[in-house]
């Protein structure tokens, strides 16, 4: 149910990229023109935006990145607010579009990790297990400051100061998980693609919550998660029906 005049768009995709500086310029331009605001990062593992605008203007935006047949797979999540939550429009070349300092995990080189679907996990937490009878533990892979506002009831929280601590963490704690369905999950996904990866190499069996908690939040209300979800603009968090708070 729309929420305000506002359509707030978030969304990535793991995909070679090898034209990062005119691309960036093409992008700036195209949503400048169209009076939009928020982030784009752009690196030769592909693409991750934060963007906002009129509704119109915002999928027109859209439409001109799909119509590149590498960005045609973007699948954006839609929320609404009453006013613009960036103040300004940053499109920019980084190393990585999710920095974790670990050159050797590129998801637009490998095959993704398996996703699950926010249904599904729903079922396996109704019934205790996994489709197997494996015991499934939640893992947020986010900041700390961000679990802070809101989590899966019971959640393994490492309290991460930044994602690049990921693996180091992983390696820690990696005798907590042997034996489990470990679910990692962040707030769109991105973090997961990799995190899942390093979880695999680790010899574990882990899956990655497809969409994040903005997806899970968009399917299944929100059911086994407690408070809102952090996001990185001036409404600095969405509850359960992806409304502002």
């Amino acid at each position: 149910m729309q929420t305000g005049p506002i359509l707030n768009i978030s969304c990535y995709l793991f995909v070679s990229l090898t034209d990062t500086a005119a691309l960036r310029e093409r992008l700036h331009a195209s949503a400048e023109a169209l009076g939009l605001k928020g982030t784009v990062l752009i690196a030769e593992e592909g693409i991750n935006l934060f963007l906002a605008g009129a509704a119109d203007a915002v999928r027109r935006w859209v439409d001109e990145l799909r119509a590149d047949a590498r960005l045609a797979m973007l699948t954006p999540k839609e929320s609404w607010s009453e006013v613009q939550p960036f103040q300004r429009l940053k499109v920019k070349v980084k190393p990585e579009i999710i920095r974790m300092n670990r050159p050797t995990v590129r998801p637009d080189r490998a095959p993704r990790a398996p996703a699950l679907a926010p249904a599904t996990l729903v079922r396996w937490l109704d019934q205790g297990h996994d489709d197997d009878g494996r015991e499934v533990v939640l893992l947020d892979t986010r900041n700390g400051f961000e679990v802070d506002q809101g989590a899966f009831d019971n959640a393994i929280d490492w309290r991460l100061d930044k994602f690049s601590d990921f693996p180091a963490a992983v390696a820690a704690h990696k005798h907590e998980l042997v034996g489990k369905t470990v679910v990692s999950y962040c707030t769109g996904g991105i973090r997961c693609e990799k995190a899942a990866m390093v979880l695999e190499e680790q010899g574990l069996t882990a899956w990655q919550l497809d969409g994040g908690i903005l997806k899970f939040f968009e399917d299944t209300g929100g059911k086994h998660y407690h408070g809102n979800c952090f996001v990185f603009d001036d409404r600095r968090g969405v509850n359960a029906d992806l409304s502002p708070t």
